[in-house]
């Protein structure tokens, strides 16, 4: 037996004994007594056992209660704010429950919802409570009453996004970070508090894909042999900064703090053309800067939104610059299927690679192009991903006979 701690609906539970097995549902039912929480098929899939843990949204079925020690847990008995008192009166008035058996479950996906998504629409909101089966309804109901409590809160003048998620990890272990509000669940921890910088439209951008799929994060770095300063004053040249990644043009004259690239990937016999929009913020005193943009494949549904912040650091007295990056996308339709797979961390590196090889080539030139015979023009994600390939193979067979 294991012993754990757990601070349920406000309340401390002190030295809770489970099987290491026992996952966090049975707990909250047979140990607490927290019937509300309902167990439909314990495999992650029905969502009616959706409770918070740490803020943010999560299976208790398969939650393993010796991973949540010391984790605060929200379940249907504790979401009493005035967003989920709407949400009950909305999903009777729209008739969003039958026989009640997913209802605990809806209504706490749909106050994340509801808290995270002001804007949702219709589509939105279906594709966000796509992980809640319901055999009842036929999920019109459903959508109506959260529609009608996100449009109320609206004419109410509440249009800011709260308990947005600022970082992945596993729900209980410490990593699922959120934005605190007074109208969020009772216990979502105070102090976490995080400023929340929305996508801009700007005129003539292409439509974004979905924006409530959540995004990829992966985090590069690399060095240049140049001052800070003169790498700073670099990024701040869009049109010449842009076109360091390889694949990469302008559709327009960029602004200080707006452009338009197109990016071309070829993968094998697939060729896509993105073309799309991004802006950008600069932090002068920190050497810290943020882009925000999406893009739509011009041959294909596809379509990606993303995000990069940078931050440069003196390496070598002043002589050299660290560039620290963190990368979030989120890919739809055909090639998304793409961006499901570990590999995408070392084909990142790969474009890092040459990014930072295209960096450092303009800046011996003066920020032109063409700088040395070695600049990577093009970019190949098909003949990438077969030297990831072959790299993990040759890694895999070098470990089974021993290095031989």
């Amino acid at each position: 037996m294991n012993t754990i701690s757990l601070t349920v609906n406000g309340k401390k539970y002190d030295n809770v004994q489970i099987e290491p097995r026992t996952h966090l549902g049975d707990v909250l039912r047979e140990s607490l007594s927290l019937t509300g929480t309902h167990l439909g098929c314990e495999h992650g899939v029905c969502g009616a056992c959706t409770v918070f843990v740490d803020g943010v949204p999560t299976r208790s079925c398969i939650s393993l209660a010796a991973a949540c020690d010391n984790a605060e847990v929200v379940t249907i008995e504790g979401m009493n704010d005035d967003v989920m008192e709407a949400l009950r009166t909305a999903f009777s008035q729209e008739h969003g429950l039958q026989c009640g058996f997913c209802t605990p479950g809806m209504l706490a996906s749909a106050h994340d919802v509801v808290m995270r998504m002001p804007h949702a629409t219709e589509q939105d909101i279906r594709y966000a409570m796509s992980g809640n089966l319901c055999r009842c309804t036929g999920y019109v109901g459903i959508t109506k009453a959260i529609q009608s409590v996100i449009e109320k809160r609206r004419a109410e003048g509440i249009t800011e996004p709260v308990n947005v998620r600022t970082s992945l990890g596993p729900a209980g272990a410490g990593h699922a970070q959120t934005q605190s509000a007074s109208a969020g669940p009772a216990a979502v921890p105070a102090g976490m508090a995080a400023e929340v910088k929305r996508v801009r439209a700007p005129a003539g951008a292409v439509k974004a894909p979905d924006s409530s799929k959540p995004m990829t994060r992966m985090q590069q770095s690399f060095t240049v042999d140049f001052p800070r300063d003169e790498v700073w004053a670099f990024f701040g040249r869009l049109d010449q900064v842009t076109t360091c990644l390889p694949g990469a043009s302008l559709l327009s004259e960029p602004t200080a703090t707006h452009v338009e690239p197109r990016l071309r990937v070829k993968v094998g016999p697939i060729v896509a053309d993105f073309e799309g929009a991004a802006d950008v913020e600069r932090d002068d005193a920190n050497y810290k800067g943020m882009i925000y943009g999406s893009a739509r494949d011009t041959k294909s549904p596809s379509a990606t939104r993303g995000e990069v912040e940078y931050v440069l650091s003196e390496i070598n007295q002043g002589a050299g610059t660290r560039v620290d990056v963190e990368i979030g996308f989120a890919l739809t339709g055909p090639l998304a299927q793409f961006s499901r797979s570990g590999i995408v961390q070392d084909i990142a590196k790969r474009m890092t690679d040459a990014f930072a090889q295209n960096l450092h080539a303009r800046l011996s030139n003066g920020g032109q192009s063409g700088a040395t015979a070695n600049e990577v023009t093009e970019l190949n994600a098909g003949a990438l991903v077969f030297s990831v390939l072959r790299n993990r193979v040759t890694a895999f067979f070098k470990r089974l006979f021993g290095g031989r």
